[in-house]
């Protein structure tokens, strides 16, 4: 064979390889396309799985098939390397959920989507309710002593300042190795924000000197009531009554102050013990919020409506609601109903 002959055959034997290698490699990127694209078969509930820290892509893929939720670990592994994610796939806890592709795992490891759990503070809780709630939840990790309101106040920075009320009440989302004291500090930087942008459009001539004057009012009326639409005239109420130097006379401060002594039963012996948060024995305000309070006691405190109520009493009715009066006998008046009232619903029949 002439030399020419060798050298053209050489040359299509090697395209006729080279043509087959890239058909082979191209073949094998479609087959691993569509194994990613295609669903977890199997996954009928949600499954979750950990990723621990420094983790290779051999150990998640391990991980990946011991959830079963790997078909193809080798079409998983040419894909993240392709991809260009291979060494970045974050560590945490991922839940996968019926339907989920291996991309879409591939993504949710590359983009760290960790699975988020809820926690919610609730309006009315003090401060240590709300720190044995977060600690008690599985996914935190607990760092602050519990019930130690001292170190709760440190961890939050707050230089001395009690923490109750200091924490503001809704659902929060973290993944799981969430120090409690993380949580905590972003329940405090809610607050904070809520009331700087409650106090920032607060009704004119209010007898409040700073926004925590207005937080302690409206924990009081997060504690008072039941009924949304209440609010504002509950916190007119205490407003009325602090312009003219009248006691506020509210029960819930006087139960925060009896603390651990308060056996569920209020006692006219208690409203004439004299602590620091009888409002029966001391004029003002408390020195430190009774409870968390939440968006709306907050924004009533700071825009109370206009009544010239000065007394309510709770109607006992069941539905949290209560009567307002604007003089003594009238309130008298309300009482003796409301009492009457209530009594009768109590004995089954009318005297």
């Amino acid at each position: 064979m002439a030399r020419g002959a060798l050298i053209r055959w050489a040359l299509l034997a090697a395209l006729a390889g080279a043509l087959a290698v890239a058909g082979g490699w191209l073949g094998l990127r479609w087959l691993d396309d569509r194994r990613m694209a295609a669903p977890v078969e199997g996954l009928q509930a949600p499954a979750v799985f950990v990723i621990e820290r420094g983790t290779s892509l051999r150990g998640v893929v391990r991980v990946l098939e011991n959830a079963g939720l790997l078909e193809h670990p080798g079409s998983f592994s040419r894909s993240a390397v392709r991809s260009g994610v291979a060494a970045s796939l974050k560590a945490g806890e991922y839940e996968a959920r019926p339907g989920v592709t291996p991309a879409e795992l591939l993504g949710m490891l590359a983009e760290g989507r960790v699975l988020l759990h809820p926690l919610t503070l609730v309006e009315g809780w003090t401060a240590l309710q709300a720190l044995a709630a977060v600690q008690a939840h599985p996914a935190i990790d607990v760092r602050i002593p519990a019930g130690d309101m001292a170190a709760l106040a440190t961890s939050l920075g707050l230089g001395g300042r009690s923490a109750e009320g200091m924490l503001f009440p809704d659902t929060y989302l973290f993944p799981r190795g969430t120090p409690d004291e993380a949580l905590l500090r972003q329940a405090k930087q809610r607050l904070e924000a809520v009331l700087a942008q409650s106090w920032e459009s607060r009704q004119p001539g209010l007898p409040l000197a700073e926004p925590y004057q207005a937080l302690i009012l409206a924990s009081i009326v997060e504690k008072e009531t039941g009924a949304p639409d209440e609010r504002p005239l509950i916190a007119g109420v205490f407003v009325n009554r602090l312009r003219i130097g009248m006691r506020l006379q509210t029960d819930p401060t006087v139960i925060y102050g009896l603390g651990a002594a308060f056996d569920g039963n209020l006692r006219r012996a208690d409203l004439q013990r004299d602590t620091e948060y009888n409002t029966y024995t001391r004029a003002g305000l408390p020195p430190t919020p009774i409870a968390l309070a939440g968006r709306a006691a907050i924004e009533a405190a700071t825009r109370p409506a206009d009544t010239e109520a000065l007394y309510f009493v709770a109607t006992g009715l069941g539905d949290g609601r209560h009567r307002f009066a604007r003089t003594l006998a009238e309130h008298n008046a309300n009482v003796s109903r409301y009492i009457l009232a209530l009594r009768e619903a109590r004995s089954g029949g009318s005297q």
